[in-house]
């Protein structure tokens, strides 16, 4: 154990952080998962722990061999992996899925191991990593925006446009995490601005073609529509029937909650164990569990930007915000769904919500920041091996 503990390298907070989560998500998983067993007809209960734990280990595990990875490596792994994912999210979305008429191209099945993957998540974290590496690139230097089209925005564009079709809400959120990571980038404020409205239009442009032609994205444009009067207080469709049992849920909870696996509306809510986790935590556990739960993720902000601080490079720095500022933004908005602060989005609670690529890049985003961490760590105690040594024996050594 002494040697495990040895070659754990990072911010120990980090590492404690994904630690209290994981441990603590067996609990609302296995509470929620009744509703997939009793109600759905979907496997026992312990079966959906155990894949739960299957999971989160194979997740723990990336982070663990992720954060061995010099930082420095994944200038030209997201180079790399670019063309992948683009080929991914094509792929993908040609597959053409439809769930209950609408369409649902997100996912794609593993052969023979019975398991989903979502390369939008992918596509998230590479297209994040592959921004900072042209920031850090372009730091301090004057550039202009026609200089910035071809190797900075068309793959922007390209992987949000694959996107799109299927998934709006993560479209939207990592469209958002490339302005913000340009913005503490230094890229100019004012191309920004041009790059904003190009997004509208670009989204304005397919939501017409969709209505145009209706065969192509069968739903999708509705859907989105439905969910933003959902939220507005106009109109009846399944997004107000969550919401409307996730505050039942947290009226239901008061101040300590019902107690855990007490949890009534797991059963009536969909997605309880996922998108809607955040309301069965409120419900067993109450204001004071809901409220360190925030206390958790923003104890995880803080340290990602203490590591982001410290990073010993332009690129470290926006490495870390890109791998970490993504976990805490989803993090609050499924947060701020189940509170009716923010429309139906589908996003997942980091760590907690069951789903294994959601875990598991999740996991590979810790993976990154504890590398960059390591660096860090590792050139700390170097400095202090020399000082610690003998003035004689360098002289030795350099002799």
């Amino acid at each position: 154990m002494q040697q495990l503990f040895k070659n754990i390298k990072g911010d120990k907070a980090i590492w404690a952080v994904v630690a209290i989560l994981a441990l603590f998500s067996f609990l609302p998983v296995y509470s929620a998962s009744t509703n997939l067993v009793y109600v759905v007809g979907n496997g026992t209960t312990f079966g959906h722990l155990f894949k739960h734990a299957f999971l989160l280990l194979m997740g723990i595990g990336v982070i663990y061999a992720v954060h061995k990875i010099p930082y420095r490596y994944f200038k030209a792994l997201s180079l790399l992996f670019m063309p992948l994912v683009l080929v991914l999210l094509l792929f993908t979305l040609a597959q053409g899925t439809t769930i209950g008429g609408a369409n649902a191209s997100r996912w794609i099945q593993i052969p023979y191991v019975g398991i989903t993957f979502q390369p939008s998540t992918l596509a998230a974290i590479v297209l994040l990593v592959f921004v900072a590496k042209y920031l850090a690139k372009i730091k301090d230097q004057k550039v202009t925006f026609k200089e910035t089209i071809w190797p900075l925005w068309a793959p922007v564009f390209a992987v949000l446009a694959l996107i799109l079709p299927a998934n709006f809400s993560t479209t939207a959120i990592i469209f958002f995490m490339v302005l913000v990571l340009c913005f503490i980038g230094g890229y100019p404020w004012k191309y920004l601005l041009g790059i904003v409205g190009t997004g509208a239009v670009c989204l304005l442009l397919f939501v017409l073609m969709a209505k145009a032609f209706p065969g192509l994205f069968p739903n999708r444009v509705d859907t989105w529509i439905s969910r933003i009067e959902s939220f507005a207080g106009e109109g009846d469709s399944e997004a107000d029937y969550q919401i409307e049992k996730a505050k039942i849920a947290i009226a239901t909870g008061g101040v300590v909650g019902v107690g855990a696996g007490k949890s009534v509306m797991k059963n009536f809510l969909p997605q309880s164990s996922s998108d809607f986790i955040y309301a069965i935590i409120v419900e067993e556990y109450g204001l004071v569990g809901g409220l360190i739960m925030v206390f958790i993720y923003l104890l995880l902000l803080f340290r990602i930007v203490i590591v982001a601080h410290k990073a010993d490079s332009v690129f470290g720095k926006l490495l870390v915000l890109a791998a970490g500022l993504p976990i805490i933004f989803q993090a609050f908005i499924n947060m701020a769904v189940a509170v009716e602060l923010f429309p139906v989005t589908g996003q997942t609670l980091p760590l907690i919500s069951s789903g294994g690529t959601s875990i598991w890049m999740t996991c590979l985003a810790l993976g990154i920041i504890l590398s960059v961490s390591a660096k860090r760590q590792e050139e700390l105690e170097t400095e202090e091996e020399i000082d610690t040594q003998n003035p004689l024996d360098i002289l030795s050594e350099q002799l």
